[in-house]
């Protein structure tokens, strides 16, 4: 499973007011988007998620072409007709990059999305109400985690032989949600005891009132990291499977066009945009995500973000002097 660091938040996120107990997920929400614009990580993947996003919903305004046609010549090079060449069926490789961004990234968002509701419901409830409740919920999360997670998603994957996107997408969903869902309960287990939870205990609030109202505002940049590190992850294994060859292979995704290259010996065969183009995206679609999952590790924890040059040369006087004093 990818790695999360995003920082434990153990009280309301800085920007988060209560009035009354109540917290405002609205301004946690604009804490987010002020953070991102900010930090440069951040800004760059998330400019970087912007236009796969527009590839993705506006494929047909920037490759007019069927991205299935076999219409054209067989392994012809890039030309202005053909940004990228053609693949051996004499399909266009620029049609099959941009119309694949939409089947790449439903399946990394939806199936990131959906792990991290998992994790959510799996983490806090575990967490905070304990007892059967938390055996039962950490024991499933715990044999999920000693499995190895991509071996797990082949076997199961291939028994589904021909599988669409909703299934691959719930494979995913129940093999990578385990991560987030121990990182939320250890979360939730040392903030269970806070002063303001105990005063929605004493008001006599419900389990989920609290879960829903208290804990889950306060964790947000947390859970922000988790769908995040679970998004990167799902891109890559999701390739991963359709490159094998487990997934669809009459679909147009990133995965599939490496599927038919490898199955066309593309690079041997001098087709090596075939091979690299949708290895590049992956690549870049992994990292807008990644940058944007960095960055909320230095929005979380301040300790991780690089001091700035000026600021620093500011400091270094002051430290030299406190060294030279304690020496004296």
């Amino acid at each position: 499973m990818a790695i999360l660091t995003g920082a434990a938040i153990g009280e309301p996120a800085p920007g988060i007011t209560r009035q009354g107990g109540q917290p405002h997920p609205g301004q946690a929400l604009g804490r987010i988007w002020r953070a991102i614009r900010s930090n440069k990580k951040a800004f760059a993947g998330a400019s970087l998620l912007a236009i796969f996003t527009l590839l993705a919903i506006f494929p047909w305004a920037i490759a007019r072409d069927n991205p299935q046609a076999e219409i054209y010549g067989r392994s012809l090079g890039p030309s202005a007709a053909h940004w990228f060449g053609t693949t051996y069926y004499g399909q266009d490789l620029f049609a099959q990059a941009v119309w694949g961004t939409r089947e790449t990234l439903l399946i990394a968002v939806v199936s990131g999305a959906l792990s991290t509701f998992l994790s959510v419901i799996m983490g806090l409830a575990a967490g905070y109400l304990g007892g059967l409740w938390d055996a039962v919920l950490n024991f499933i999360t715990d044999v999920l985690l000693v499995i190895p997670t991509f071996p797990l998603l082949i076997i199961i994957v291939a028994y589904l032989p021909g599988i669409g996107i909703p299934g691959l997408i719930t494979v995913l969903v129940i093999t990578g949600y385990s991560y987030g869902a121990r990182q939320l309960r250890a979360q939730t287990l040392s903030i269970r005891g806070r002063d303001y939870l105990e005063a929605a205990r004493v008001r006599g609030e419900r389990s989920s009132y609290v879960i829903l109202v208290e804990i889950i505002p306060s964790m947000t940049s947390l859970i922000v990291a988790t769908f995040l590190g679970t998004a990167v992850y799902n891109v890559l294994a999701a390739a991963g499977l359709q490159f094998l060859g487990l997934g669809n292979p009459d679909s147009v995704s990133w995965g599939t066009m490496l599927y038919w290259a490898q199955n066309n010996e593309a690079l041997q065969t001098d087709q090596y945009l075939w091979a690299i183009i949708p290895g590049a995206l992956i690549g870049l679609l992994g990292a807008a995500f990644a940058l944007i999952n960095y960055a909320f590790d230095e929005i979380s924890n301040p300790a991780l973000a690089r001091v700035p040059l000026t600021r620093t040369r500011q400091l270094n006087p002051v430290l030299r002097r406190l060294s030279a004093n304690r020496a004296n």
